[in-house]
């Protein structure tokens, strides 16, 4: 990484090196796969750039990054260290240590739950969520909701790929989301 901000990178050279893999998980589904940009040092890099360099521009500084299991978890550490800040997973239910607040929140065919340790984020921390994908927006809003809890402030939202299709920004209010590829 350089000093000073990124450049923001061609969200096509990004796109060809996310596979599209059909009926994954379930039949009619279309899995956009990032294993092979993650496999690629200059695609990485130019995503954790763009993604940095993006926030930067549109968001502002930040006091910390948060990632959400799993995929959040490879993203969320080298923003965080471009952004030079801290970062805090977002986990399953009984994988994090320490004191939690938990956060359960809907999906399509059921209900999931997140958890975050208590001391994950400081009071009056402006606070960027990072995930891979934004599809229904569910996951993020319940990270959101999770961080305010705890007293600090979402300053914004940062994903890879974004499938617009699936409305999932209607779901994070106004705070500012940045995202490289949408389908």
């Amino acid at each position: 990484m350089t000093d000073g901000p990124p450049a923001v990178h061609d969200p096509a050279d990004l796109a060809r090196h996310i596979r599209p893999i059909p009926d994954f998980p379930v039949p009619g589904v279309l899995f956009r796969d990032i294993t092979p940009l993650l496999g690629d040092a200059s695609a990485l890099a130019h995503a954790v750039e763009s993604l940095a360099a993006a926030v930067a521009r549109d968001i502002g500084p930040v006091d910390r990054v948060l990632g959400m299991e799993a995929r959040g978890f490879l993203l969320g550490p080298p923003v965080a260290l471009a952004l030079r800040v801290g970062f805090s997973p977002v986990r399953k239910p009984g994988k994090l240590p320490w004191e939690v607040e938990s956060e359960t929140y809907a999906l399509e065919y059921g209900s999931d739950t997140l958890e975050v340790h208590r001391d994950a984020v400081a009071a009056d921390e402006r606070v960027l969520v990072v995930d891979d994908v934004i599809a229904t927006g569910g996951t993020a809003a319940a990270t959101a909701r999770l961080v305010e809890r705890l007293g600090a402030e979402v300053a914004g939202f940062a994903f890879l790929v974004e499938l617009s299709f699936l409305d999932g920004r209607s779901q994070l209010g106004d705070v500012p989301v940045t995202s490289l590829v949408t389908y």
